[in-house]
């Protein structure tokens, strides 16, 4: 496949022409002058021919149909306004939409309520493509995760903290479980700490024949409370909600499977285990695979369930000396030929093959580089797809390589971030691509057929032909070696103008967390917020510490135990390097973060005092023993074991260090990192008697957002860091 075109797109220059603009808070938060577009809602048809697109008209809402190979608008299968007119509800709207295996029948969302990160309510409406009917699944209340049968017969979802399913044709409703209580039973959602940490919120799966379902039954009674008050109203109210923090109860989580044609619910016996981050059926309704792990999370063992008798077999298991990172890798092949696995045994996350009953491991891929994430099987050609950071750590490709193993084929740019949405055929894939420096450009290839020309489907042309007129300059790539003698990789972005005989202010961008990584090769979130501070003379830069991604798992997992040790190391080195460059102000360094960013720049403050002026920490851990079971242990062990660790790092033990200027801020309906740490986080600063300024968010969760919240929290910044460094 040939790519040079769309390498020549991603590289346009971004021309400064004489009369450049200047980016403003207004240009970012409130006009939107450098939204990206993109191509949302794709779903693949059952034939592999065509995909669905959901965009907008003059009367809301569509989901369009496109042939793969042309390009060619097929036709609108659903709108708002042909919604209106088959339910005869002149209200009906939807916000997004899911197919049934055969693409007969659609469910749309609309009225969505959300809850955490991943978990909303919301209402449904249920349409019959083929007969052009429409009902509401209920005409009261809210429900969540909604999901057809294989066949489109049945829809099953939660309705408070109970499973139900409900027959399309006749309406007729069986409640499958009975005992939800909120606070205490969850049945066929995942818990708080679930859904964030092993990224899950539907915890209900249909089997392959829509004969049965399986379902996590959670009990959350003895898990103790959070007490998030909500200040509306004469006064506050409570929310209460589950929350295990390090070292303290866990819920108690089963597996049942429900038997639609007997209505019986089976538990199967899996022994002992604290967490099940993962269930998945195989290729027929008769086998479901279990992934159970101890509370420490370093053994991770698959067991595989015969559904019939519950009797129950380990076909996989994997140890480590500090802990598993869990990932949707795990996929059965063929009728129960095999399944693929991921794992970095050798030091670096690669593909394997094995048995249905897990034996004949094939290695399929090798080399000191890793792959990301599995993306599919392609049985008629026998290879399998993935994403991966073959050539350099910042870089995502996207490849195929055979079922035997073998050299990987690119079918991607090398460079720039990519990611991909396969037809159900893999004939056809639609691949997003950007760079650091360049917008995203959307385009339709085939790669089995040499002749097949990329086709644009978005390639921002509005966004880039705006760029032109201001005055930006480039993210560039950089790698040092800090006193310890390890290679750290950054990127910087120098002021716009940039004179090498002047010195310049930094400002430090971080977040540093196990597995995460913030110097890719991709436009970041705060691309434009960076820009703007570059117009005003500053330089930005980033750097990934010890115990990022892309790797390899002695770099990662070298930080296990104490967090936020060797991070702050080489996040202080990184300053020192730059403070060694001609052309930098080595009296005016700050840092910022947000999440374990925060958490980084506040210890950057304190234990790098004779390096940074300035600090910002975005609603920050300030100690590891207020943090979520599942994510802390998994990389600290147990408070009652490791107090040490726990304690020597945490931002509240070391603010008598901080010498400059702090801003910290939080949001007080954080769910996620909780209010409180800030509140810890001051008390200590009085203690210290340490001067701060702290901006306070009510009710905003960790993401901070929300009408004109980042608008006004992104200018709180900006005044601090053009006043304080």
């Amino acid at each position: 496949m040939n790519f040079k075109h769309l390498i020549a797109i991603g590289l346009v220059g971004l021309s400064i022409s004489a009369a450049a603009q200047e980016i403003t808070l207004e240009d970012i938060w409130k006009k939107g002058t450098f939204r990206q577009k993109s191509v949302y809602g794709i779903r693949s048809m059952s034939d592999g021919n065509h995909y669905t697109i959901q965009g907008q008209s003059e009367d809301g809402n569509t989901v369009t149909m496109y042939e793969y190979a042309t390009g060619d608008e097929v036709k609108q299968v659903m709108s708002e306004a042909g919604l209106k007119d088959i339910s005869g509800d002149r209200e009906a709207t939807f916000s997004s939409y899911e197919f049934n295996a055969d693409d007969k029948f659609m469910l749309l969302k609309y009225d969505v309520e959300p809850i955490y990160r991943r978990s909303s309510i919301s209402k449904y409406w249920i349409v019959d493509l083929d007969n052009r009917e429409a009902r509401k699944l209920k005409e009261k209340g809210k429900q969540r995760n909604a999901t057809f049968s294989p066949d489109g017969s049945k829809i099953a979802y939660v309705e408070g903290n109970d499973l139900f399913i409900q027959d399309y044709k006749t309406g007729e409703t069986t409640q499958v479980t009975n005992d939800g209580e909120k606070n205490k039973i969850i049945n066929g959602y995942a818990d708080w700490v679930y859904e964030e940490e092993f990224a899950f919120s539907k915890a209900f799966f249909w089997s392959p024949d829509g004969s049965k379902i399986a379902y996590y039954r959670t009990d959350e009674s003895e898990v103790p409370e959070y007490n998030m008050q909500k200040f509306t109203g004469l006064y506050p109210e409570d929310y209460l909600f589950k929350y295990p923090k390090a070292g303290e109860k866990n819920a108690e989580v089963e597996i049942k499977i429900y038997d639609l044609t007997t209505k019986k619910t089976s538990t199967p016996n899996l022994g002992e285990y604290e967490y099940i981050p993962r269930i998945k059926w195989t290729q027929t309704s008769q086998f479901l695979a279990v992934i159970k792990m101890p509370r420490l999370q370093n053994e991770l063992e698959v067991v595989l369930i015969e559904t019939e008798t519950m009797a129950t077999k380990s076909i996989y298991k994997e140890t480590s000396e500090t802990y598993i990172e869990i990932g949707d890798d795990l996929t059965f092949f063929g009728d129960n030929a095999g399944f693929i696995w991921k794992s970095e045994k050798d030091g670096f996350f690669h593909l394997y093959k094995y048995d249905f009953n897990g034996k004949n491991e094939k290695q399929l891929t090798s080399g000191d580089w890793e792959v990301r994430s599995f993306l599919g099987y392609e049985p008629n050609a026998q290879r399998l797809f993935f994403s991966a950071s073959k050539n350099k750590p910042i870089d995502t490709e996207i490849y195929f390589v055979s079922i035997n193993g073998g050299e990987p084929t690119l079918i991607s740019p090398e460079n720039g971030t990519s990611r991909v949405s396969f037809s159900k055929t893999f004939d056809y894939h639609i691949l997003y691509h950007q760079d650091a420096n360049t917008p995203q450009t959307v385009t339709m290839n085939m790669y089995d057929e040499p002749e097949f020309q990329p086709r644009v489907l978005e390639d921002n042309a509005d966004l880039r032909t705006t760029m032109e007129s201001y005055n930006l300059t480039d993210v560039e790539f950089f790698d040092f070696k800090s006193s310890e003698g390890v290679s750290l990789n950054g990127w910087m972005m120098k002021p716009a103008d940039f004179d090498k005989s002047k010195k310049y202010p930094v400002l430090m961008f971080v977040y540093g967390g196990p597995g995460s990584q913030t110097v890719t090769n991709a436009m970041s979130g705060n691309y434009w917020w960076h820009q703007m501070l570059c117009q005003q003379g500053y330089m930005v830069v980033s750097v990934d510490n010890r115990g990022t991604g892309a790797r390899g798992r002695d770099f990662r997992t070298q930080t296990y135990g104490q967090l936020g040790n060797l991070e702050t190391k080489d996040q202080i080195e990184g300053a020192k390097w730059l403070a060694k460059q001609s052309y930098v102000d080595a009296d005016r360094i700050g840092i910022w973060g947000w999440s374990y960013g925060g958490y980084m720049s506040s210890l950057c403050l304190s234990k790098g005092a004779e390096v940074f002026k300035t600090a910002i920490a975005v609603a920050p851990v300030s100690n590891w023993r207020f943090y979520d079971s599942i994510y802390t242990e998994r990389y600290m062990g147990l408070p009652q074991d490791n107090g040490d660790g726990y304690d020597d790092n945490s931002p509240i033990n070391h603010v008598d260090k901080m010498k400059g200027n702090y801003l910290l801020v939080h949001g007080t309906g954080d769910d996620n990192v909780h209010y409180q740490n800030s509140v810890e986080m001051t008390d200590a600063l009085i203690d210290a008697d340490v001067q701060y300024d702290f901006a306070i968010y009510p009710e905003r969760n960790h993401g901070i957002y929300g009408g004109n919240t980042r608008y006004h929290l992104y200018t709180k910044m900006t005044d601090f860091v053009t006043t304080k460094l």
